[in-house]
């Protein structure tokens, strides 16, 4: 996937997550996206990074979801979503490390 695609898929995942974000517990399901402090209007950041973002960004919207409806997410696809936040964490580290 391209860069600008990335970025794209980005800022539509920011839309689904305001658009379920309608009450306090949504909005601290939040946080590890927002520690992040990259949002889809950052095009100086990297590839590597906004795919991370949006791993993180899925993976706060399946918690939103849940909180809202229990069961609603097979346990496998939320497991799946962690590993795909470790495996770009993991791949983010690299390439900065690779820079340094």
């Amino acid at each position: 996937m391209y860069k600008d695609e990335m970025i794209q898929l980005h800022q539509f995942l920011v839309y689904v997550l305001k658009y379920l974000d309608t009450d306090e517990n949504a909005h601290n399901l939040c946080q590890d996206y927002l520690a992040l402090n990259i949002s889809p209007h950052h095009i100086h950041k990297t590839k590597a990074e906004h795919k991370h973002a949006i791993f993180v960004l899925s993976n706060t919207i399946s918690k939103v979801i849940l909180s809202k409806e229990e069961g609603s997410i097979p346990t496998n696809v939320s497991n799946a979503l962690v590993d795909l936040v470790r495996k770009s964490q993991k791949e983010l580290n690299e390439v900065g490390s690779q820079a340094k």
